[in-house]
């Protein structure tokens, strides 16, 4: 083995850089072999490393409702009753369909929910029947007053209330039901899934100019003439789907005289239908009426019929409805209305 002396490794000129160089190498490999040697004599093993553990809610958890009432739910529900249709039908799509024990009338969809048993909810719940279901949890709607939620929390039910307003506020709604049920991934799931839907209409028609967003006459029903305003999920759908609401100044739910609608030379006309009870009033009426005739949706036989059910419930099918008027006020973008 070859040895360096100090005056070797520090001679001056061309020499003494080149053995400089060397004795750097030398080193390097030196310092290489010797880690290459430790590694070999480890053994490294890897593991896995475990996903987190699914979240749980907990409980007692506390709430604010849609009156603003502070709402405690003690435990997690086991003995859910639905006292609206679009409640019965977020509750199913969570995957709590097993945990209903009870619904309102109308309560039609999805299928499974026509098997459960039946509270009339007008002008109050059958209070002995539920008394009878001692249910954990009851989910109201805007059809039970504070009136009628003060007489169920006396009896001691735990009593939350959705009223959602807004698109917006459906999403919130299903949300917080998945809290208080403990099915938060499943809400998650579902509204991710609805945003997907919604943005895929909202992207190909926010950016329409208004000489491309057809006039919509929406009518809720015939005698007296009603229409949706501002503040409506009607008129927002239709503002979603590409249209322009010829009711948008009026607000809520409104009475309309037939000649503004005429003045209005609505594009489109599309009316409620009970596909459950088969009454299609209101359709028969914009397709019939003689002082309708000379409108652009008349002549172009622009005239719709959508099931009053998608449109008017707040739930998870709300979204099945603006696709379908999507396709109705714009089918060359969207395709043909079914």
């Amino acid at each position: 083995m070859n040895k360096f002396s100090d005056a070797d490794i520090f001679s001056s000129g061309a020499e003494g850089k080149l053995q400089w160089v060397k004795v750097s190498l030398a080193i390097f490999f030196l310092a290489l072999v010797i880690l290459v040697n430790l590694l070999a004599s480890c053994t490294v093993t890897f593991k896995k490393t475990a996903p987190p553990p699914k979240k749980e809610a907990s409980f007692p958890m506390t709430v604010i409702d849609d009156l603003g009432r502070v709402v405690t739910i003690s435990e997690k529900p086991t003995r859910i009753v639905s006292l609206a249709p679009s409640n019965t039908e977020i509750l199913f799509a969570l995957g709590l369909g097993d945990m209903v024990v009870a619904v309102s009338d109308y309560s039609d969809y999805p299928p499974e929910a026509k098997e459960k048993p039946v509270i009339a909810v007008y002008p109050t719940p059958n209070m002995e029947q539920l008394i009878d279901l001692t249910p954990s949890l009851i989910l109201a709607a805007e059809i039970q007053t504070e009136d009628i939620i003060a007489q169920l929390e006396e009896r001691g039910f735990t009593v939350f209330v959705l009223v959602p307003q807004t698109l917006g506020e459906v999403l919130e709604s299903i949300i917080v039901v998945g809290e208080i049920t403990g099915k938060e991934e499943e809400a998650s799931r579902l509204v991710a899934e609805m945003q997907t839907r919604i943005k895929a209409v909202t992207d190909k028609t926010n950016s329409l100019p208004q000489d491309q967003r057809p006039r919509v006459f929406y009518i809720a029903w015939h005698d007296p003439l009603m229409a949706p305003g501002s503040g409506t999920f009607q008129d927002e759908l239709i503002r979603k789907a590409g249209g322009t609401n010829i009711a948008r100044d009026l607000t809520g739910w409104a009475i309309i005289a037939l000649e503004v609608v005429v003045q209005a030379n609505p594009e489109v006309m599309i009316a409620s239908v009970s596909y459950a009870t088969g009454e299609d009033l209101s359709f028969q009426f914009i397709k019939e009426e003689l002082r309708l005739s000379n409108t652009d949706a008349r002549r172009n036989n622009q005239i719709y019929g959508i099931d009053e059910d998608l449109i008017s419930r707040p739930g998870p099918r709300i979204v099945e409805a603006l696709e379908l008027l999507a396709k109705m006020l714009h089918p060359e973008i969207f395709g043909v209305a079914n």
